[in-house]
């Protein structure tokens, strides 16, 4: 149970499980992005062996049942966009490797080049 009181000075208990949540979050995409620049070779190669019509059906068979055995979280769909100062995965601008939050924040105070408030 949380205590309702609050001693000045002290982080509220949700806010440490929230860090620490976000810190595994963080964790599982660096590993998911370490794995994925690992097989991306072998998962290219076996998919374009898979594919080749003119090899035999046996070879491209191989290949299949190889592609199958290779772990999902090497996959590029797993990978996600995070924002590298909030870790948020939602609305995070590619260019930018921002959050919306963060980008309209540090829009707004003329910390990024060529962004400003548009107005007609």
């Amino acid at each position: 149970m949380l205590c309702t009181h609050n001693v000045t000075g002290s982080i509220p208990v949700t806010s440490i499980k929230n860090i620490f949540f976000m810190q595994v979050l963080y964790t599982k995409d660096k590993n998911r992005r370490h794995i994925y620049k690992r097989l991306e070779k072998k998962r290219l190669i076996l998919n374009y062996i898979k594919s080749n019509l003119n090899l035999d059906y046996t070879i491209r068979n191989i290949a299949f049942f190889k592609l199958r055995k290779i772990s999902l979280l090497s996959s590029v769909s797993k990978i996600k966009n995070r924002c590298v100062l909030s870790n948020r995965a939602r609305a995070v601008y590619k260019k930018f490797r921002l959050s919306r939050i963060f980008f309209k924040k540090y829009a707004l105070r003329g910390l990024i080049m060529g962004a400003k408030k548009a107005s007609w």
